[in-house]
């Protein structure tokens, strides 16, 4: 079996003056998962923790700023392409409302407030729905998702 590569997520959160809860996702443009929206995040480097990664990635691909230690781990989850098994791989989620910066577009994302309440879910990976309004609903969520063949489908979901 292919070992799992190491990755991180990080779900930025703010409330507005309105007092919507929202969160920073970001429409994906090269790489694996172009098209899609996603959380920020990516591959965990040599000498690094999955929290630092978050923090870097956040920084790297929307110029936002946050502390590792304001990272709050809120889910682990392995996913599982079986006619793509270089994908596998495992993702160490966080969250903050804690963070400075205004999100600006990078090489690979283009960041967008969306409401909690109304999460593109449609235009996400097919996971998300499983594991995503669970945990910005405060759940810590461990989990384990198989796709189909396409490597879009969800054929098996263990939360």
């Amino acid at each position: 079996m292919t070992p799992l590569a190491v990755t991180c997520l990080c779900l930025l959160t703010r409330t507005t003056a309105a007092g919507v809860q929202q969160v920073l996702l970001g429409h994906k443009k090269t790489g694996l998962g172009t098209g899609n929206i996603v959380g920020l995040g990516g591959h965990v480097e040599p000498g690094e923790t999955p929290r630092e990664a978050a923090a870097r990635e956040t920084r790297e691909e929307a110029s936002v700023c946050v502390d590792p230690a304001a990272l709050l781990p809120v889910a682990e989850i392995v996913f599982r392409f079986p006619v793509r098994p270089d994908w596998d791989m495992e993702v160490f989620v966080f969250m903050s409302s804690d963070w400075c910066g205004e999100p600006a577009e990078s090489d690979e994302i283009t960041p967008e407030w969306f409401e909690v309440a109304e999460l593109p879910l449609a235009r996400m990976w097919d996971d998300a729905r499983f594991w995503l309004p669970r945990v910005l609903a405060g759940e810590h969520i461990r989990a384990s998702f198989t796709y189909a063949d396409d490597c879009e489908t969800v054929t098996s979901a263990v939360l």
